[in-house]
């Protein structure tokens, strides 16, 4: 077996949307979504929680103390605390 080299290194330079995740509670069930839905309750008590569908619970894994991100093209993804908050800085 041969050593691999290292892979490339990149900076983070983008801009996204995101909110800490306090709590992910599991939605009543909704016949109008498939496999139904869970509420992402943000940290910052301003902000109202956001539903994701079941699918996107599953892919994603997400847990309380992470980051609900959302990028520029509108895909929603799921970050761990210590990764999202190395890679990225507030904007005021």
């Amino acid at each position: 077996m041969s050593a691999q080299k290292e892979l490339p290194k990149y900076r983070c330079h983008k801009e996204v949307w995101a909110l800490k995740i306090k709590a992910i509670e599991q939605s009543a069930p909704d016949k109008n979504i498939p496999g139904g839905s869970w509420e992402i309750l943000p940290e910052e008590a301003e902000y109202t929680p956001l539903t994701v569908t079941h699918d996107w619970f599953l892919k994603h894994s997400p847990v309380a103390g992470g980051y609900l991100v959302v990028y520029k093209d509108g895909y929603q993804s799921f970050s761990p605390a210590g990764a999202f908050e190395d890679g990225y800085t507030l904007i005021d």
